[in-house]
């Protein structure tokens, strides 16, 4: 088998109103403000009741458009907060409870940086029930810069590099106060194979049940969750795009891999994507398949990526 990563490689790609000054007038004059609440009394002449008359009007008008302007604005921050509020997108989370399973290529038939297989144990944790979509991306980032927009809303977000992924993780985790991440690889793996059942892929032996690819996709991405879950409920783990995760990349890691949480190399040129693609064949769409794309250059449109979140 070409090495997927090789293959993505190559791949195509309020009119504000100032009444201060009248405002500070009606304040300056105590007697104008103050003796509107008291009876009119011991004045000469129909001419000066006349002009207490207008005065006392004159205050309460300013006193009622001080109350008005102070309603408006006090409307308009609480419309601003709707909006801010609205603007947050729903992630659904899946609860993985951790454990140890046997990370790597249990079938016999992928890569050679898939081996050897090795145990692996991780904690619990929280991974995205889809990948990021279109809709999502929108009202966080305000823009969109997938190339199947015609697909909806809906649908994966695509064209993102890694460093993509995470300013929409640092801005959502702003909105929201909460801490999303991208997952590791041995949490990607884990969750993908139903806490590490013996799963060629995410939900199953067969791609054509829970992965869109090249065999299947006609060409394009489809939106989530029209192909069937994995035994935790989680949705295109396999096909669709393909989802970066939080590691560096390296051929040989999976031989002084840590067998607690491990994180991935130090450094690299490359990080790790998992999961194959609409473009790709079944045999990327294999749950042990490694990835990999050089960081920061390749914005190609079966790239996404899927949230976590520790416990």
């Amino acid at each position: 088998m070409e090495h997927p990563g090789d293959l993505l490689i190559l791949l195509h790609k309020t009119e504000k109103i100032d009444s201060k000054r009248k405002i500070e007038e009606a304040h300056e004059n105590p007697i104008r403000r103050s003796s509107c609440s008291e009876p009119e009394k011991d004045y000469i002449g129909e001419v000066k009741k006349s002009q207490k008359r207008s005065d006392c009007i004159y205050a309460r008008e300013e006193r009622e458009m001080t109350i008005g302007i102070r309603i408006i604005l006090t409307c308009a921050l609480l419309l601003a907060t709707a909006g801010v509020a609205n603007s947050t997108p729903e992630i659904e989370m899946v609860n993985v409870e951790g454990g140890c399973y046997q990370m790597g290529d249990t079938f016999g038939d992928g890569s050679d940086d898939e081996k050897p297989v090795h145990e692996v144990c991780v904690d619990d944790f929280y991974i995205g029930k889809y990948p990021v979509t279109q809709a999502q991306w929108q009202s966080v980032m305000k823009n969109n810069p997938s190339h199947f927009k015609d697909c909806g809303g809906n649908c994966p977000v695509e064209q993102i590099l890694w460093e993509d992924a995470w300013k929409f993780i640092d801005k959502l985790n702003e909105l929201t106060g909460k801490k999303y991440r991208l997952p590791t690889e041995a949490e990607w793996e884990y969750a993908a194979r139903s806490r590490g059942k013996h799963d060629k892929y995410s939900g199953g032996n067969r791609a054509g049940s829970v992965a869109w690819y090249s065999g299947n996709s006609g060409g394009r991405t489809h939106p989530v969750g029209t192909k069937s879950p994995n035994r935790l409920g989680i949705y295109d783990m396999s096909g669709n795009v393909w989802q970066w995760v939080q590691d560096w990349y390296g051929p040989s890691y999976y031989q002084e891999s840590p067998r607690s949480n491990p994180q991935g190399p130090a450094s690299g040129s490359y990080h790790v994507l998992r999961g194959g693609s609409w473009l790709a064949g079944a045999g990327y769409a294999r749950a042990a398949c490694r990835g990999r794309l050089i960081s920061g250059f390749y914005r190609i449109n079966h790239c996404g990526f899927r949230l976590a979140m520790s416990k």
